[in-house]
């Protein structure tokens, strides 16, 4: 069984006012995108988020075809290896890819690749630019709770801090470009990077 965890839950200032999570996106809630490009390389869903998303998160997930929890934040904007926490305390496979709700371009065919990769390791991170891209990742999910509760006791909110604890390999750009094209790791931040993406889509 194989689960995706979307984590939602930040602030999102760069992005102004609104939730991002649910904005817009060519007709389309953004998380709904996300999750729709999951489905076909998931059974499970899982939704992390601030309890007063929880509403406008369930209704943008209405008629999803998985089964789905939500996993709220205890305490909000703990940063985004928190919200990751919350949402793989929930899973029960042994591996999840762990998406942020602002990828609405993430690839089956690489996430797919990622849960090939990771399965010897505890692992599989994209890296582009020689930058590691930790938020469209597989975990092995008993590890990575334990290496993120390590790293916050330590107080210490990177994700990378959990990755420091792991057995982890990089996906490289090359073989990325194999499964998808890098459009699969974009973010959208901003309300011109949320105009580009409606444009595409």
């Amino acid at each position: 069984m194989r689960t995706g965890v979307i984590v939602a839950g930040g602030y999102a200032t760069r992005f102004g006012e609104g939730d991002k999570a649910v904005a817009d996106l060519a007709g389309t809630p953004m998380i709904r995108r996300v999750a729709d490009r999951l489905a076909p390389v998931i059974d499970r869903l899982v939704v992390n988020c601030r309890p007063e998303q929880r509403e406008a998160i369930a209704e943008a997930l209405s008629g999803y075809d998985h089964p789905r929890t939500v996993a709220e934040d205890e305490e909000s904007d703990r940063g985004p290896m928190t919200g990751m926490l919350t949402g793989l305390r929930a899973v029960e496979s042994e591996f999840a890819v762990v998406v942020a709700c602002d990828m609405p371009f993430v690839a089956p065919g690489l996430v797919d690749h990622l849960f090939e990769q990771a399965r010897p390791h505890d692992a599989a991170v994209p890296r582009v630019d020689g930058r590691d891209q930790p938020l469209q990742a597989v975990y092995r999910t008993d590890a990575t709770v334990a290496a993120c509760e390590a790293a916050l006791a330590r107080d210490q909110r990177a994700v990378f801090a959990a990755l420091a604890e792991l057995d982890w390999v990089a996906v490289p750009e090359a073989e990325i470009e194999t499964h998808a094209t890098l459009d699969s790791l974009r973010n959208v931040n901003t309300r011109e990077d949320l105009r580009k993406a409606i444009a595409e889509f």
